[in-house]
């Protein structure tokens, strides 16, 4: 099992608040059937926090404020926070975002470069949910943006890619991995 890094978790868990309203205009961070086939694929298990979506809880996090205003800036708040989706999602920590080259953050949320944005963010969500007894030495997974990721496997040591799991929080729209890194899409 991921052993979960108490502070990153507890803030998950607590003090989630009200993510922003839903744009029907804005696009969706997946394709309009991958939802209705996430949803068949979807354990029948109930969920540990059946109340709150991939977004509540990274609202909630002190420690994913930088995930939250590029989610934001680009538009995919409302993807991520559809019940009707059932979502893995990577979410690099503020501290993975400062380990980027300096001004790397700041550059991909202005306007001109937010399909850039866009991409690097779909490359932190796949759908269905995967669960740590899924991830395998060696396993990929096709994530929104039409690369994938591996997964690297050592005792209870998982990463994806050269990104490290710290601990995860299911919610009702699918299953939080807390990274201590920023994917790179391949492509």
């Amino acid at each position: 099992m991921l052993k979960p890094r108490t502070s990153l978790l507890l803030a998950f868990l607590l003090g989630c608040s009200s993510p922003p309203a839903a744009d029907p205009a804005v696009p969706t961070m997946l394709p309009d059937a991958a939802p209705a086939a996430a949803q068949a694929a979807a354990p029948a298990e109930p969920k540990p926090d059946n109340k709150k979506t991939v977004v509540d809880v990274a609202v909630g996090s002190p420690d994913h404020t930088t995930l939250v205003a590029a989610l934001t800036a680009a538009g995919l708040v409302p993807a991520l926070n559809s019940p009707g989706g059932i979502y893995t999602v990577f979410a690099p920590t503020n501290a993975a975002f400062d380990k980027l080259p300096a001004g790397t953050v700041d550059t991909l949320l202005k306007p001109e470069n937010l399909d850039k944005l866009k991409k690097i963010l779909k490359h932190h969500a796949a759908v269905p949910m995967i669960q740590q007894a899924e991830m395998h030495d060696g396993a990929t997974l096709g994530m929104s943006d039409g690369s994938s990721v591996t997964f690297h496997v050592d005792g209870d040591h998982v990463k994806v890619d050269d990104v490290n799991i710290l601990g995860s929080v299911q919610v009702m729209n699918g299953i939080v991995y807390v990274v201590d890194g920023v994917l790179s899409p391949s492509r």
